[in-house]
């Protein structure tokens, strides 16, 4: 059997065909054209359809996950991401559904990004066998995903865990999603360039002055790089522990872009932890890099869709709300 998947996100659209054991068959990316009108947008995501559809494995598709940044509607079938103004209520499932060739009774499932990413975790990376997990995705957004009593809680649209809208500075500044001081707006790969460039920091010559440019400038000891990752931490850990203090977890997993920055990150993450997470049930969770780098959107896409679907073929990914 093979599972589609795709992964709409604020920097990528990418696209796979998974195997049942979790392994890519196929693979298709494209930039995401995030400033740009719904119909660029939408051509995009077709354009990596095609590509995948070309694939000698799509003739034995079994069913398709449509993983995207949120809020999403999965009721609905349409999506609303803050880090791409142009889809607004957007139907996402309906383009799916209409430009690509399924195969005869599949349907596209869709599934909040970092609820793919979650449910990736859960099954193959480094959340299985936790019953009580965060996983969180933290790039040009930041989402997150809930694992409780050993299953992937959705919520009733699909945005439970949405922690990169917790507020954590009552007094910062207003977020894209409108509330001030979100986790989004302080600990994303744009927020930590931003406020790094604020600080004075400057790429070298030649160099994107982006998230991973200031953390290899945090590497080097750039006061003002490592103050904009201390800061994005910071931001992480109050989040973190606020869920932790609700649900009670037993691990955290951090995916995305920034994730890569390693201890850049983690060091000063689990260090402000030990400020915000002070109660007894709160204390000693582990903190951890994804187990399935930049793929987990894709597996887990592909995992919900076959959990929905009746194609399980692990318990793992199984979905509850």
């Amino acid at each position: 059997m093979v599972y589609g998947a795709l992964d709409i996100g604020g920097t990528k659209i990418a696209g796979a065909l998974v195997d049942e054991q979790g392994r890519l068959v196929a693979r298709a990316q494209c930039a995401t054209p995030a400033t740009r009108p719904a119909a660029e947008l939408a051509a995009a995501v077709m354009a990596v359809l095609d590509e995948l559809a070309a694939h000698p494995a799509w003739e034995e598709l079994t069913c398709l996950g449509v993983a995207s940044a949120g809020p999403v509607d999965t009721v609905a079938g349409t999506v609303s991401p803050v880090n791409i103004p142009g889809w607004r209520s957007f139907p996402l499932v309906e383009l799916v559904r209409t430009h690509a060739k399924l195969p005869l009774g599949i349907l596209p499932v869709l599934v909040g990004d970092a609820v793919a990413m979650t449910a990736a975790e859960h099954w193959l990376g480094a959340a299985r066998g936790i019953d009580n997990a965060l996983c969180m995705v933290v790039s040009t957004g930041v989402g997150g995903g809930l694992i409780l009593d050993g299953k992937v809680h959705a919520g009733r649209t699909g945005n439970a865990g949405h922690i990169g809208h917790i507020t954590v500075d009552l007094a910062g500044s207003r977020c894209a999603c409108g509330a001030p001081g979100c986790v989004e707006s302080l600990a994303s790969g744009t927020a930590i360039a931003a406020h790094a460039r604020a600080l004075g920091w400057t790429a070298p010559s030649g160099v994107a002055p982006n998230a991973a440019a200031v953390a290899e400038a945090a590497r080097s000891g750039d006061d003002r790089a490592l103050a904009a990752y201390d800061r994005a931490a910071r931001a992480l850990a109050a989040g973190i522990a606020a869920t932790a203090a609700l649900v009670e977890l037993e691990r955290v997993v951090i995916g995305g872009g920034v994730a890569q920055a390693g201890d850049v990150l983690f060091v000063p993450l689990r260090r402000c932890m030990d400020d915000y997470a002070v109660l007894d049930f709160t204390r000693g969770i582990s903190i951890v890099p994804t187990g399935l780098a930049q793929d987990a959107g894709l597996i887990g896409a592909a995992a919900t869709a076959s959990a929905r679907l009746g194609a399980r073929t692990r318990p793992e990914p199984a979905l509850h709300s």
